[in-house]
């Protein structure tokens, strides 16, 4: 058994350390996923935070066959599209705020964040999933509902678009 199975099952048994041990676990990524789609941190900590309230709200319906964090991406994704959908902005438009780590160059963050949300929104959403949350290209198939042949394209579709954006092919 896996130790998300076995953290799943303390939590349906009512264990709060399971619970917070869950929080740990997953909230850092899913804020993460939150921000490079968000441009207002806060906003970004607000739909985090949704996203769990609303794995918990529906937690005595979860079966845990496919994995946590698959599930709350997905429920993520929803909750960062109904965003978008209130507020009639486009993705494009906006950056998020310290979605990185502090480690590395400013620029290099300001370039990929630019690059990755230069991609159309199918394959945005795929390159984010696969280069900077790493997950398997099954899961994202899973998580986005899309055939596995559909996720490889997109992924090298953004590897394609990417590669050019930031200027790869150049010698400088």
């Amino acid at each position: 058994m896996n130790s998300e199975y076995l953290l799943i099952r303390r939590m349906k048994s009512g264990d709060q350390n399971a619970v917070e041990e869950f929080v740990k676990l997953f909230y850092p990524p899913v804020l993460k996923y939150c921000c490079l789609h968000i441009a207002d941190h806060g906003d970004a900590e607000d739909i985090c935070q949704d996203c769990f309230e609303h794995f918990f709200r529906s937690f005595h319906n979860y079966n845990s066959c496919g994995k946590a964090k698959n599930y709350l991406y997905s429920i993520a994704a929803n909750l960062c599209k109904d965003y978008y959908r209130r507020r009639k902005d486009l993705v494009t438009d906006a950056l998020p705020e310290n979605s990185f780590d502090s480690t590395g160059g400013i620029n290099l963050k300001l370039d990929l964040l630019s690059a990755l949300s230069s991609l159309p929104q199918g394959i945005r959403e795929t390159a984010i999933l696969f280069f900077v949350q790493e997950l398997k290209q099954k899961d994202i198939a899973r998580i986005q509902s899309i055939s596995l042949p559909l996720v490889k394209y997109r992924i090298k579709k953004a590897r394609e678009l990417l590669t050019k954006f930031l200027g790869k092919g150049d010698t400088k």
